[in-house]
């Protein structure tokens, strides 16, 4: 959920979670303020140890004094954030940065080959490696504005796990074995890599409505036949 209060402020809702948008920084510290007073009403209060201030934009190496709460707690600034899996980098422009997702993507890569090891085939390893871990190194990829060396970045995180399944370092035959098992197709340009996101994403939102709609059905039945 977003609401717009003000031309250039935006405070996005989604579960517990609150992401206030602001062109300045007297800006946020009054919309924080405004927040805390809204939530007091609630009988809420906002987990300064999970919250943090980032910017981006010009003057994103400026210093700035941490934003104050009502009850003296402050909210630091900070180089990164993580919202929704996503981890925002502060910038000149918007900009998201993926050394987390090539961590997870080596971790549950590795994790997958210590289990199957060389007992597998070379099909049954890839197979789950495109169905447990690429998920996790293209997640949130269609938000973020990549570059050409992240996609090169991406682009190497594959060569890699392919060089130490059929061991070798011979590019030529990185990129065959890709082809062959149907991998190029996966992440070779950026249209490719988004519009599989886009895929699994648009997937989850109509399996979401599927179950919202049967709930809705299974709770106003009783009401429209009768007991």
């Amino acid at each position: 959920m977003t609401c717009l209060s003000a031309p250039g402020v935006s405070v996005i809702l989604y579960a517990d979670d609150i992401l206030l948008i602001v062109p300045s920084v007297c800006g946020l510290d009054a919309l924080t303020k405004t927040c805390k007073i809204e939530l007091d009403k609630l009988d809420m209060v906002i987990n300064t140890r999970k919250s943090c201030c980032l910017r981006i934009g010009p003057r994103n190496n400026g210093s700035c004094l941490p934003v104050s709460l009502s009850h003296g707690t402050v909210i630091s600034w900070v180089d990164e954030m993580r919202y929704l899996g996503i981890f925002i980098v502060r910038s000149r422009t918007f900009k998201c940065s993926l050394e987390h997702v090539k961590k997870s993507f080596y971790r549950a890569a590795n994790a997958v080959f210590a289990k199957v090891g060389r007992v597998a085939s070379e099909e049954v390893t890839l197979q789950l490696i495109k169905v447990k871990c690429l998920p996790v190194l293209l997640y949130g990829l269609e938000e973020c504005p990549l570059t050409k060396s992240d996609l090169q970045s991406l682009v190497f995180v594959i060569n890699r796990f392919f060089m130490k399944l059929f061991t070798t370092k011979n590019i030529e035959i990185v990129k065959y074995c890709q082809e062959y098992f149907g991998f190029a197709q996966v992440y070779y340009g950026p249209n490719v890599c988004l519009n599989l996101n886009r895929a699994l994403s648009v997937f989850c939102l109509i399996c979401n409505c599927v179950v919202l709609i049967v709930f809705v059905l299974f709770t106003l039945l009783p009401y429209l036949f009768g007991e």
